[in-house]
């Protein structure tokens, strides 16, 4: 969706709707009955393989954006952004209230671990190429048309509404895809990890790399993730070079601030812009025209 210049704060919504359809759907029954005694719907008397499970998962995820984006799509500007933040608060009132089926503020355990590190690279450079493809398909093309000049690409035949809805549902797959990963590789979730603090740590994460290119997604998610793992050291008092360190609450929070407070003052597209990897190193333009 960021090719449509539309910023999305439910991306939590749609990866914890994958993680508990999947979860739910493959825990092995005897713990189901443990840790959902009262689930409705018979949700607790089966259990599917790992495949099937992903798959009910991702029809579910898919079905929830396809309603949710029949009124998205109609929208623009700031009335998007704050329907995609209600959006995140319902689904997770949900989780929240409806203890039978997700268990409240408790873990939901019992998760079989199918998932290992090489896995999730192997998704995640998957889901990096698909949303290349896609950013350089016929459809990706138009709905950047549309979000530089919405009337000039309606006027050129451009459905918007279909390629809105389009980029919605597809985002809101690979995010139920993410949310299986998550449940696969953890075997807990919980309603608190997934939700708002993920929101604001992706938010900085599109605005330093940049949201309307794949690379600028790919290269803030990295630059922030590894530069927090390094500033999280200091919270445990560490010792630099032969002097103990006090301990600190609080530095990837302030981290944060100091990151995207320039980048929106001095760069508000992110460091990238608009701007592909191929278009930054020659040897790599030149592969691209080739090819």
């Amino acid at each position: 969706m960021g090719k449509s210049n539309v910023t999305n704060l439910s991306h939590s919504a749609f990866v914890g709707i994958g993680a508990y359809a999947a979860a739910i759907c493959v825990s092995p029954v005897a713990i189901k009955r443990s840790s959902l005694p009262d689930a409705p719907w018979g949700l607790s008397e089966f259990s599917l393989d790992p495949i099937s499970s992903a798959l009910v998962a991702i029809l579910i995820t898919a079905f929830v954006a396809f309603l949710s984006c029949l009124v998205i799509a109609r929208l623009s500007g700031i009335g998007t952004t704050i329907v995609t933040l209600a959006i995140l608060v319902i689904v997770h009132s949900i989780f929240i209230l409806r203890i039978d089926i997700f268990k409240g503020k408790q873990t939901l355990f019992g998760i079989p671990q199918i998932f290992d590190l090489h896995t999730l690279i192997a998704v995640t450079v998957a889901t990096v190429i698909a949303a290349r493809m896609f950013r350089e398909s016929r459809w990706g093309i138009q709905l950047r048309a549309s979000s530089d000049e919405e009337v000039g690409a309606r006027a050129m035949s451009v459905n918007v509404y279909r390629l809105r809805l389009l980029a919605w549902v597809l985002g809101s797959v690979i995010l139920a895809v993410a949310g299986i990963s998550y449940a696969f590789f953890l075997g807990t979730i919980s309603t608190q990890p997934p939700f708002f603090s993920h929101v604001f740590l992706t938010l900085a994460m599109l605005i330093f790399g940049g949201m309307r290119t794949v690379t600028g997604a790919a290269l803030g998610t990295a630059i922030i993730a590894f530069g927090l793992g390094g500033i999280r050291t200091f919270e445990t008092g560490p010792v630099v070079p032969g002097i103990q360190m006090p301990e600190l609450l609080g530095p990837p929070g302030i981290a944060l601030g100091i990151v995207m407070v320039p980048t929106m003052s001095l760069r508000p597209g992110g460091i990238m812009g608009n701007s592909e990897i191929e278009q930054l190193i020659p040897w790599m333009r030149q592969m691209m025209r080739r090819s």
